[in-house]
């Protein structure tokens, strides 16, 4: 893609002042390059929904690329983001074979393993039910729609329960400082 670099940041920067014509093209060369993005990395089927949906994001934030750094890693930055949100949907896990585990779990650090030990030692210190959707939210990944699935909360009761248990840790580490 870095052939169509100067190609479609021109059609971006003429779209962003206003030019139509240069939008409906640059949304053409873009819908191309996303299938052949997607489709390599998960096949040609699921595709399709991931090039929409990039799109859509791709416009709606069009106004936060920036003119003075290149197009394409604002796109591929985009469409990264909207690949990751896929699989964690679909909760697709990557399997290692059990012979090569050892290689994945040796290179943990000290550092990491003090870290997760002072995140659940605070964690630990929430009440159980703010304890348990920081960790689904913030450690998990899983959205606050899941979230409320899986506690039988609404989303907005998610949503303020996390932020209020944020809130409570963010004024536990304040005071140990």
């Amino acid at each position: 893609m870095s052939d169509a670099e100067p190609r479609l940041k021109a059609l971006m920067l003429a779209a962003l002042d206003g030019d139509a014509a240069a939008y409906r093209e640059l949304l053409r060369a873009l819908a191309l390059h996303l299938r052949a993005y997607f489709a390599r990395r998960l096949g040609p089927a699921e595709a399709e929904d991931l090039v929409q949906e990039t799109l859509i994001a791709i416009h709606s934030r069009r106004a936060s690329y920036d003119r003075t750094l290149p197009f394409t890693a604002w796109l591929h930055a985009v469409a990264r983001y909207k690949l990751i949100d896929h699989l964690r949907r679909a909760r697709l896990r990557r399997t290692l074979p059990l012979e090569e585990a050892e290689s994945v779990t040796a290179g943990e650090s000290e550092e990491s393993t003090t870290a997760t030990r002072d995140v659940e030692r605070l964690l630990a210190a929430l009440p159980e039910n703010k304890r348990r959707l920081v960790r689904q939210v913030r450690i998990e990944g899983l959205s606050v729609a899941e979230a409320a699935a899986r506690s039988g909360l609404s989303e907005s009761a998610v949503k303020v329960g996390v932020h209020r248990a944020l809130k409570t840790l963010s004024a536990m580490i304040g005071k140990s400082s």
